[in-house]
């Protein structure tokens, strides 16, 4: 993909500020890659709607148990476009920015891995609208908090162009707002909500699991399908 206007005035923007305070440098790229302050906090929020109101119980589960399904296919969706799409070099590494990377951050980070579009902007807009759809007024807040706190670091960064957000944000915003089709809410919802109605003692630390890769970004299941890959090839190369 070539580099626009847009993105170009903005990366140019963001980055005059880059290595002129160390502390910045390191609270600013500490917030976005620290999961407690990231996917940690938006599924506490998850936990808190699953039992806050019993009259409403049976609908926010259906919710939020649907929103956790399209919400991995968003995820999955959004790696599958960066892999078939034309491959996008991070600002990190575009020569054409010269882009001065802040204080702390490994220029090779991420390298080979198309930016284009942003995961984390698919899956965060995504629980965004999902939980808007739970409490508007916290869904405001959430999507300040994507946008601020996970988005915007990741340019500041240089690892996404504002494109990439933009685009990532629209997905996942579309994909979230197929909860408000009734039938594939029941449908997505049907077998967890049996699940929880008949063993309540399985359910719960399955779904507590599920919630942690979501809070951590699929990093440890993604370092475990890594390895296993490399243990394969290695396998491959020294025993066949």
């Amino acid at each position: 993909m070539q580099l626009n206007r847009f993105d170009a005035g903005i990366i140019h923007f963001v980055n005059q500020f880059s290595q002129r305070s160390w502390l910045a440098d390191h609270v600013i790229c500490g917030t976005s890659d620290n999961e407690l302050m990231t996917g940690g906090f938006i599924m506490s929020i998850f936990w808190w709607a699953w039992f806050r109101n019993k009259d409403a119980e049976e609908r926010d589960r259906q919710l939020i148990l649907s929103a956790i399904v399209l919400c991995t296919a968003a995820l999955f969706f959004a790696r599958a476009l960066a892999l078939l799409l034309p491959f996008r070099e991070r600002p990190l590494q575009n020569p054409e920015l010269h882009f001065r990377a802040p204080l702390g951050v490994d220029p090779n980070i991420l390298f080979g891995w198309s930016s284009f579009p942003s995961d984390h902007a698919v899956l965060f807009f995504a629980l965004a609208t999902s939980i808007s759809f739970l409490s508007r007024r916290l869904g405001i807040l959430v999507f300040c908090y994507a946008f601020f706190i996970v988005c915007l670091p990741r340019i500041y960064m240089g690892n996404h162009y504002p494109t990439d957000i933009l685009a990532g944000a629209l997905l996942g915003v579309s994909i979230a707002f197929l909860l408000l089709v009734k039938g594939l809410r029941n449908c997505l919802s049907s077998i967890p909500m049996l699940w929880l109605e008949r063993s309540p003692a399985s359910f719960y630390p399955c779904f507590y699991l599920i919630t942690f890769l979501f809070g951590t970004m699929f990093d440890p299941l993604r370092s475990f399908v890594s390895a296993a890959r490399h243990a394969g090839h290695y396998f491959m190369r020294h025993h066949v």
